[in-house]
Parts: structure tokens; C-alpha cells; sequence
């Protein structure tokens, strides 16, 4: 079996492959280790570009677009290693990036999950707004970094550079026990795409799992590359696939509690996007609430089958306040503020 499979989902992403996969071979060259690029049903000249460029790098070719968790299931259900890596198209990496990760998962099996730095591809000296030195999320359900809350990006001074435990790992570089990723069935593909892996890194947890973050590992990413930070259905996607989340992983009680105050949450996005007259993104709040409920059936059975197994009901990384009043109301952003409470 191959120890580390680095596995690059592809979407008509042509450009970004010329781009970033020559920093991926150049420093993937650790004994054991494999590059896959599993190809979502491009129409772009991606898989002609692979073929005539990287022969050494080995193909899934899909027939469709399953997007990001449906693709990611499909492709490591045949990839045969010990660990996934489970990397975006528009990340660049650096020298020595797999071998602390690697190293850290052999010596820790409790650790199912862990992610390198994230930092800014066009800033680098800025973290990542998806990832940065690791992810939390709040007592309803907002997610925020080490390094970004809300809007906020900090520049890395180096401040963030322990180990530490996290509550999820970032989907644009994870690495992932794949033992564990295929007992809990993997991603879920009702998703389609965004905070997959926040609900993975949940599901994990609850069974006990660790995830972590090792920032000796630095990766630069572009973020936004299929589905910009402008788009509503990408807003849809984020406030839809948060609500399927909350009703997963939490007991029933206190996702009534917080669904509550959710509410408030969201009509006060929807009044914002309102006033700003982008009819657009608020409609897409209240739509991915209708959808929430029009799939509570599928997501009822799957959350009495989660409850069963589920052996940790309290989990320290999870943020006991609102970062949303703390980031708008209270000021509060920068990270190690928010720790000295």
C-alpha cells in the first residue's frame, strides 16, 4: 500500500495545474508517496495538458462535475494509502511540506486529521482566509481561524507557529488517516462543496479523533479559484451546508437552541444584504434555510446514525461565545484576544 497519496481534484482548472503542480511534484518526492489529480468532468484541455506534461502524475477521470465532496469520495474509493492528502489545485507548496505532516500522524494515532499553515499566495507574508494556522468554530456554528476571524486577516509574525489542536482542518490542504475517512464514509457528498470538511473534522471529533495543526508545514494558497468569494450560490452553499452541519453533529436539544438564535443570525445577514440592495445574496439566506428543511428527512436518519456512535459530547476547541458579536460588537480581532478570555 502507498503511504501518501497527495490528491489534486481538478475542474476545468487548467491554468492553475500549469501553475501550482510543478511545486507539487518538485517537493512530493518522499519515499511512499504518490501525486493523483482525479479529474471532475473537465471540458478545459486539463487531461491533454496532464498527459503531454506529467506522466508521472496518475489520473481519475470522472464523467461528470460531482463537485468537491462527491469527487473526493469518488477518488479515494481507488487510491489505496494510509494517508490522504486531499489538496487544492491553487495551492503552491514548499520544500519539506509533507514529511513534518507525515511524521506527526506516525507518531500520534490518535490524530485523524491535521493541516499545514495556510498562507496567501498573493500576500505571503498574510494568511489564508480559508485555513490559516487552524480552524474553530463558535457556539452557533460560525466558523473562524487562528489568524482570521470574520473579515479580518492577520499577518503572520510568527505568532501561531505551535502545534496545536484544532477543531478543523482546512479542505484546500488536509491530511487525513485514511482509515478513519473511509469508517465514517468519507465526505458528505450532499454537500457539494464548502465546510465538507469542517462536518468531516466534527464527525471525527466526536468519536474521539484529534485534528491538529503543525505550522512547520507552509503552503501558499490562491482561494476563490472555481467559485468566487462574489457568488451567490457560494453564499447558499455556506449558510445551507452550516445548517446540515449544526443538525449532524449536535444533540437534538441544543441544535434547537442554536438553530433559535441562528435565525437571528441570518435574518440580520439578509436585512445587511438588503440595505446594500444585493437582492441576490439575500434571497440566497432564506433559500438555503428552505433547503435545509426540504432535506430534514435525509438528515434526520443520518444524525440518529451519528448520535449512536458519537463517545465525546464536549470538545475544548469549540468557541463557548459568538464571534460574530465579538468581532462586530466587542472589537475582537485577533485571535490570541479572543484566548485571553
Amino acid at each position: 500500500m502507498t503511504k501518501t497519496a497527495v490528491v489534486i481534484l481538478n475542474w476545468n482548472g487548467r491554468k492553475f495545474l500549469e501553475d501550482f503542480l510543478p511545486s507539487v511534484t518538485a517537493h512530493s518526492t518522499a519515499a511512499g508517496t504518490e501525486i493523483w489529480v482525479a479529474d471532475n468532468g473537465s471540458t478545459d484541455d486539463s487531461v491533454s495538458f496532464l498527459k503531454q506534461n506529467y506522466p508521472q502524475v496518475r489520473t481519475l477521470l470522472f464523467d461528470k462535475n460531482y463537485g468537491f465532496t462527491g469527487g473526493y469520495n469518488k477518488a479515494l474509493q481507488q487510491i489505496e494509502a494510509k494517508y490522504f492528502v486531499l489538496l487544492n489545485s491553487d495551492v503552491e507548496v514548499t520544500a519539506n511540506w509533507l514529511e513534518p505532516m507525515v511524521d506527526f500522524m506516525d507518531s500520534n494515532p490518535d490524530v485523524a486529521a491535521c493541516m499545514p499553515k495556510l498562507l496567501s499566495y498573493h500576500n505571503r507574508t498574510s494568511f489564508e482566509y480559508a485555513g490559516a494556522a487552524g480552524g474553530f468554530i463558535d457556539k452557533y456554528g460560525f466558523p473562524f481561524c487562528r489568524g482570521r476571524i470574520i473579515g479580518f486577516v492577520e499577518n503572520d509574525n510568527g505568532q501561531y507557529n505551535d502545534v496545536r489542536d484544532i477543531f478543523w482542518a482546512t479542505g484546500a490542504c488536509m491530511f487525513v488517516r485514511s482509515s478513519v475517512y473511509n469508517s465514517l464514509g468519507g465526505l458528505d457528498s450532499d454537500f457539494f462543496a464548502h465546510m465538507e470538511e469542517i462536518d468531516l473534522c466534527w464527525r471525527m471529533k466526536n468519536q474521539g479523533h484529534r485534528i491538529v495543526v503543525i505550522p512547520k508545514s507552509v503552503v501558499y494558497h490562491v482561494g476563490g479559484g472555481t467559485l468566487p468569494n462574489n457568488n451567490p450560490r457560494k453564499l447558499f452553499l455556506n449558510y445551507r451546508n452550516n445548517l446540515f452541519m449544526l443538525y449532524k453533529n449536535l444533540p437534538a436539544k441544543a441544535f434547537h437552541r442554536t438553530l433559535i438564535k441562528r435565525m437571528l443570525f441570518d435574518g440580520l445577514s439578509v436585512g445587511m444584504y438588503l440595505m446594500q440592495f444585493n437582492f441576490r445574496f439575500a434571497w440566497a439566506v432564506p433559500r438555503a434555510h428552505f433547503d435545509f428543511y426540504r432535506n430534514l428527512k435525509n438528515l434526520r436518519q443520518k444524525r440518529e446514525k451519528l448520535q449512536q456512535v458519537r463517545t465525546v459530547e464536549y470538545h475544548n476547541e469549540r468557541y463557548k461565545r459568538s464571534i460574530v458579536i465579538d468581532y462586530y460588537l466587542r472589537r475582537k480581532k485577533v485571535f490570541s484576544d479572543l484566548m485571553r478570555e
